[in-house]
């Protein structure tokens, strides 16, 4: 099995107020599908768009400004066994949530 990150930019995910609600419903929905099938590891959406960024050596600064970079607003990551049905997950994280999903492979841990 493979672990993909799915995720979205934050600027991408533009709904109305009054619709928040049934793409909630929507998300958590394919979240419990995707735990259902055993293929869910973990995912969330990112609620502080001001990272702080830590260097080699410690020091701490002000990450980068949503309005000067695009930034993640959500992401999941699963297992499974091929890019192909990562995308069909996207597709369905896509669908609820309304915006276009980024999907990308992780790399292996040996010790896992």
């Amino acid at each position: 099995m493979t672990r993909y990150l799915i995720s979205f930019d934050d600027g991408t995910m533009i709904i109305p107020e009054e619709e928040l609600p049934a793409v909630s419903d929507a998300a958590h929905a394919v979240v419990q599908q995707a735990k259902d099938a055993g293929v869910w590891i973990f995912g969330g959406g990112v609620l502080a768009q001001r990272a702080s960024i830590v260097a080699s050596d410690g020091t701490v600064t002000a990450g980068p400004y949503p309005e000067t970079k695009a930034v993640i607003g959500g992401f999941s990551i699963i297992d499974v066994d091929s890019h192909a049905q990562a995308l069909e997950w996207a597709a369905k994280i896509a669908a609820a949530c309304r915006c276009p999903q980024e999907v990308r492979e992780i790399g292996a841990d040996p010790d896992v």
